[in-house]
């Protein structure tokens, strides 16, 4: 299966929520490449920005999960292209 290079950006509006989208995170651990969170205090929100390197089932499945928590939005911007596994 290939591998495709994903980015998730996540708006946090309740931090209530942010136990169960750093346990999410933390099961796709394998498949992170980068994670940068910010918090904008005057707002009371958290951005957190999470880049993957994984099978497009993957994605969609971590992406699934995170946009269904409440007061949780997310956006998925993918590559182009994908990488065969076999090759270098």
């Amino acid at each position: 299966m290939g591998s495709r290079i994903a980015l998730i950006g996540i708006i946090v509006e309740n931090l209530e929520s942010a136990e169960k989208i750093n346990s999410l995170l933390h099961e796709y651990a394998d498949f992170i490449i980068g994670r940068m969170g910010i918090p904008h205090r005057q707002r009371k929100v958290s951005i957190i920005s999470v880049v993957l390197d994984a099978p497009q089932d993957i994605i969609s499945s971590l992406s699934g999960k995170l946009g269904m928590l409440p007061d949780v939005s997310i956006k998925t911007v993918y590559s182009k292209f994908s990488r065969k596994d076999d090759q270098n």
